[in-house]
């Protein structure tokens, strides 16, 4: 039993913390759209961090995607943008979606009002 014990804490998936959208903002420009999206994530440096977001119909299929390059530890929370985003005529909603390098894609999305 003693022999066990041990074994429970190996098997133990890693738990992270989900990367936040605090704020996500959209506005056209010509045919395509401009996405800025504000990320908090307790980033740790290359072993843990917020690695991108992207942008999902309401269906959850992908019109666009911000990949982060490198972790943002000392500067919480950040904004990065992604332009030239087409989205399909007639769209009233999207979905942002983060990802960080540990758990991958988040579960909740954060739903936006096309203007």
């Amino acid at each position: 039993m003693r022999y066990l014990i041990p074994l429970l804490f190996i098997a133990a998936p890693a738990l992270a913390d989900a990367p936040l959208i605090e704020k996500a903002t959209a506005r056209a420009s010509g045919d395509t759209w401009r996405f800025d999206v504000t990320i908090r994530h307790p980033d740790t440096g290359w072993d843990d961090y917020a690695d991108g977001w992207q942008v999902l119909d309401m269906d959850g299929n992908e019109l666009g995607m911000r990949v982060l390059h490198h972790p943002h530890v000392d500067e919480q929370p950040f904004t990065r943008s992604l332009s030239g985003v087409k989205i399909p005529a007639g769209t009233k909603q999207v979905q942002i979606r983060a990802r960080d390098s540990v758990g991958g894609w988040a579960k909740e999305t954060t739903i936006i009002d096309l203007p």
